[in-house]
């Protein structure tokens, strides 16, 4: 093509090269995506395997989520700002290593307490990808496709999140549990390889220097937090444990606060949170979560315990939800590179509050095909949501803020899950202690309750949506 036609082209518009090197880019970070959701949700189909193979009760084997998710956490800020200042391309690569790596450990594991050790090291390695993938998305595509490029990624961790308990339980069924981590590893370096040679390396930012003070108080005050949260129910809202988690959480965020507004290269910008582009949409996220995360973690309570479906019918049916999120995310994100964030984010958001009270209302009787289809209903909401908010946050800030700003998306999304299962939960076992009984009547009616706690949540999270910039 000629020099003149280049210049003619508008800027948003790709030469075949460059379209090509898009879908790639597109590609690595997709499997990327994939892979960690898949590794959230496989594992929790493996518990029990593991259990028995190592012959240590439940609860110890549930560390092996529980450290997962709060080192995850706690880091995604950290890895975001760093790839803001590093760039995104190197530290996105090295979360791919220390993944494949780590997956490999984890099938090797001889004993629990490895296995636990192991799922940290590949929890940094997740916390490295997600925290750096929407930035190098916002930094490879134009705005005008920003949104579809963000809306395909969803549909990947929507995929991730639908896959990993029938593969759990395939691959556990043919080979062994241990094959769940290892098949990360051809996978993993397939993608490490895609990134490596298509992935644009960004330039550094501002040479400044990483503010270990905040990242050190904001990871002990977030996992503490978590930790309370993740743990209440099992060890009492009111124990010492819990409550001294509380106050560790709130001492160290506090102190994460006062340090960031006097640093001079802060890790979390919290100037940020003054423009409603970005605060409404992370917000919004929060409450989107929290409706997701009780509608995950209820629902087989209600389908298993009120209803007597076996698990393996409670999980086909359950299939509904992130079937309709993965089919939405893409026309969603699209459709808010053409008309904004604000209509189809709130109209998500309103459709998920909708589809939240009708799931709060089933019975004991309804049809398994009503009970389908109000699971496909709040797929639908949180497919419609989800691209065009994701778009409108990394939107909001300028490109020395990407990783920040991708950060603290992934950090909405953990704090909503934990919040969602925790209240949840909290809600489910009071109204069952009310009711005195364990009868499916009094299941059904106790996840009811908790559901319709989270439909208020969404109904909240659609007002925050709707005071966005469009």
């Amino acid at each position: 093509m000629t020099a003149t036609a280049d210049a003619a082209r508008p800027a948003d518009v790709a030469s075949p090269g460059e379209a090509a090197r898009r879908r790639n880019v597109l590609a690595a970070v997709g499997v990327g995506a994939f892979m960690s959701a898949l590794d959230t949700s496989i594992v929790n189909t493996i518990l029990p395997v593991v259990s028995g193979a190592f012959e240590v009760d439940v609860a110890a084997v549930e560390w092996v989520i529980t450290v997962y998710l709060l080192v995850q956490s706690g880091l995604l800020l950290s890895f975001g700002r760093l790839g803001d200042m590093r760039g995104h391309k190197s530290v996105y690569l090295s979360g791919y290593a220390l993944f494949v790596g780590a997956s490999a450990l984890c099938g090797f594991a001889p004993s629990t307490a490895f296995l636990v050790a192991s799922r940290a090291v590949q929890a940094i390695g997740a916390s490295m990808l997600i925290a750096n993938s929407p930035a190098i998305l916002t930094h490879v595509f134009p705005a005008s496709q920003r949104g579809r490029a963000l809306g395909l990624q969803s549909t990947m961790v929507y995929l991730g999140l639908a896959c990993g308990p029938p593969l759990g339980g395939l691959l556990t069924s043919l080979l062994s549990w241990r094959a769940v981590f290892y098949i990360n590893v051809p996978v993993g370096l397939a993608a490490f390889l895609l990134s490596l040679r298509f992935i644009p390396r960004d330039e550094p930012g501002e040479r400044e220097r990483f503010d270990v003070a905040g990242a050190a108080t904001y990871v002990l005050g977030l996992v503490a937090l978590l930790l309370a949260l993740n743990q209440g129910h099992a060890w009492g809202w009111t124990s010492a444990a819990v409550l001294a988690a509380f106050a560790v959480g709130v001492v160290m965020l506090a102190a994460f606060a006062a340090i960031e507004l006097r640093a001079h290269a802060p890790m979390l910008d919290l100037t940020l949170f003054r423009r409603r582009a970005f605060t409404a949409p992370v917000l919004s996220a929060v409450m989107n979560y929290m409706g997701t995360s009780s509608t995950f973690f209820m629902v087989p309570f209600y389908l298993i315990q009120g209803r007597g479906l076996s698990p393996g019918q409670a999980g086909l049916l359950m299939t509904a939800q992130p079937i309709v999120m993965a089919t939405t995310a893409s026309f969603s994100g699209a459709l808010s590179d053409r008309i904004g964030s604000r209509v189809p984010a709130t109209a998500g958001m309103t459709v998920l509050a909708g589809g939240l009270f009708l799931l709060s209302r089933l019975g004991g009787s309804t049809p398994i095909v009503g009970v389908a289809a109000v699971l496909a209903v709040v797929g639908l909401g949180v497919g419609l949501f989800t691209s065009p908010n994701n778009s409108a946050v990394m939107g909001a800030v300028p490109a020395a803020r990407r990783g920040v700003a991708s950060g603290v998306l992934a950090t909405a999304r953990t704090l909503g899950n934990v919040l969602g299962v925790g209240i949840s939960g909290a809600i489910y076992a009071t109204a069952l202690a009310n009711a005195g009984a364990q009868a499916p009547p009094a299941v059904v009616a106790a996840v009811g309750w908790a559901i319709l706690f989270a439909a208020g949540v969404a109904v909240l999270g659609a007002l925050a949506s709707a005071t966005r910039d469009a």
